[in-house]
């Protein structure tokens, strides 16, 4: 990438992560929760760039009721701005916000607040190869290696090669077990891992072909917007208009310039809490363990706990979660539907 300008990190904290329930709760939901070590998801997702003249100082896109938490985070020696959104409308708003505010020609990378990633090495690599891709106008996204065959997520479909990276052949959405097998035996399907690089002005343009009502209110929403230096406001009136939809339904699944960098950096999206199991570091039985807890004759069972110890005998696939007056235990197969039990619904 020979553009001297920095890539804008673009990190976006939506969603209240129930399916993390009942650790994440909706007043300090999983961004902002050190789930894996010591830091937060959202420490962690500022911090991935940080001192890398690359990149540029962070913009953070977040609802009104977690600024405090975010302020408090990433620390006010930080140089950053702050988006808040009036309320939430998806993805392709919240991104959008973001391209407005920047210069057309500035690149944006649009991160997730609440992943973990293992090599940030590797990360920062397939950060630079996306922009210089979408410096050319493609718009990109993340192709995470797949290790596994996993149901949960979206697949890429690898086309023809490009200069770093692959054009996006098709999207495919989450499939069946078989299906999730065959495309990780043919070496040609990447997960899709919600990370983006664009520049800003081609986004906006994408956006205005395939959503072109959502395009003009995001606009008078910045347009009527306030600003206090650190933080933008845009106008409520407008964006509350907005019919809100996801970056990959709005403009990645309609545009003809699709591309993805594939990436192998030990990527999770902490789904729930087998993913968080999964990422965890276990002993030779498979277990993991955070808090006091003692596992006999287990295997593959997570225990967490943030006071009273868990004691488990013979048990196998499980998943126990002790949280204040709470207790969650499930099968890791069962932790894709936390997030429906009534405590986690009705907080």
């Amino acid at each position: 990438m020979n553009d001297p300008r920095p890539i804008h990190p673009v990190v976006l904290c939506g969603g209240s992560g129930t399916r993390l329930w009942p650790v994440s709760r909706k007043t300090r939901p999983k961004p902002f929760l050190p789930l894996i070590g010591d830091t937060t998801l959202f420490e962690q997702a500022v911090g991935r760039v940080a001192g890398d003249a690359r990149f540029g100082a962070p913009i953070v896109v977040a609802g009104a009721q977690h600024t405090d938490l975010i302020e408090a985070q990433i620390g006010p020696a930080r140089e950053h701005r702050l988006i808040v959104e009036p309320m939430g409308r998806n993805t392709a708003p919240a991104i959008a916000l973001a391209a407005a505010l920047l210069p057309p020609d500035d690149i944006m990378l649009v991160c997730p607040s609440d992943h973990h990633i293992a090599d940030e090495a590797e990360f920062r690599a397939a950060a630079v190869a996306a922009a210089a891709l979408a410096q050319d106008n493609w718009m990109v996204s993340f192709g995470i290696a797949a290790t596994h065959p996993e149901t949960g997520y979206g697949y890429l479909h690898r086309g023809e090669e490009l200069p770093g990276g692959f054009q996006i052949a098709r999207f495919v959405e989450k499939p069946d077990l078989e299906r999730a097998k065959a495309y990780l035996a043919s070496g040609e399907y990447s997960w899709n891992g919600g990370i983006f690089a664009f520049r800003a002005g081609a986004l906006l343009d994408e956006l205005k072909a395939h959503r072109p009502e959502m395009a003009e209110l995001v606009a008078k929403a910045v347009a009527e917007g306030s600003d206090d230096g650190s933080r933008f406001y845009p106008a409520s009136e407008p964006f509350a208009a907005i019919d809100g939809d996801s970056i990959d339904y709005a403009v990645m699944e309609n545009t003809g310039r699709a591309a993805m960098v594939p990436a192998d950096m030990g990527w999770s999206d902490i789904g729930n809490w087998a993913a968080l199991q999964d990422a965890m570091e276990q002993d030779a039985d498979g277990n993991s363990v955070r808090g006091t807890a003692d596992l006999v004759d287990c295997r593959n069972v997570m225990a967490s706990s943030d006071g009273p110890r868990v004691s488990a005998v013979g048990l196998e696939d499980v998943c126990i979660v002790v949280s204040g007056d709470e207790v969650l235990v499930t099968t890791r197969d069962g932790a894709q539907i936390v997030g429906k039990l009534p405590g986690a619904v009705n907080q």
